[in-house]
């Protein structure tokens, strides 16, 4: 016979967010400044009457100030002795926002900062705490796999852009150079784009043409 659940243990359960840009060349992720544990992620522990999403959509409108955002589960982290605190586990998602709306986030809050990406690791003045950096490099290899059969690199783009403002983005997520030709027939074909008819204005190069989401 099965014991009672109440007499077993019961850890917490928290989610991290690892909410990720693309801005001046570079992927960069959000991390807040911790009293003990150096930079982390933002996150929390869930509310007992709390659906996970809601206390994922809790830490973005608290701690980054994000009323909205593309967000994805990505894994759980379980680790016995990932938090020091205790028994923790992570249910970690992944968020993808353009760089212009993490400026009023940023301007609010002086313990966040954007902190460089190096591939998969973070390049930050301090180690991540607890296991984020860990959970930082999944996010990133799971955005890395998505972006090849999804429109997913979208959403790290504003509402109108250009075909060479896509290739950028897809770039520096891979780490690697595209041929441009390919590239744009590439994404073209899968049907993800729609032509505005307009061109852009103000620009050092030669025009290009507006597109959006299809």
């Amino acid at each position: 016979m099965s014991e009672p659940f109440s007499r077993h243990a019961k850890p917490a359960v928290a989610v991290d967010v690892v909410l990720l840009t693309v801005a001046e060349g570079a992927l960069k992720v959000l991390v807040q400044r911790h009293t003990d544990r150096g930079l982390v992620l933002p996150g929390g522990i869930v509310r007992i009457d709390e659906p996970l999403e809601a206390a994922v959509a809790r830490v973005l409108a608290q701690k980054a100030h994000l009323p909205d955002a593309f967000v994805e589960q990505l894994y759980t982290f379980g680790a016995v002795d990932r938090d020091p605190r205790g028994r923790v586990i992570s249910v970690a998602y992944y968020a993808l926002v353009p760089a212009e709306r993490l400026a009023t986030a940023l301007a609010a809050a002086d313990d966040l900062l954007l902190a460089v990406m190096d591939g998969i690791e973070v390049r930050a003045p301090s180690r991540l705490g607890y296991d984020h950096a860990d959970i930082v490099r999944v996010a990133v290899e799971r955005l890395r796999a998505k972006i090849d059969y999804t429109a997913v690199a979208l959403e790290l783009l504003p509402a109108e852009f250009t075909l060479r403002a896509l290739q950028d983005v897809y770039e520096t997520i891979l780490g690697v150079r595209l041929a441009k030709p390919a590239f744009r027939r590439k994404m073209l074909d899968r049907g993800f784009l729609k032509p505005t008819g307009r061109l852009e204005t103000g620009g050092a190069h030669r025009p290009a043409e507006i597109y959006v989401r299809a």
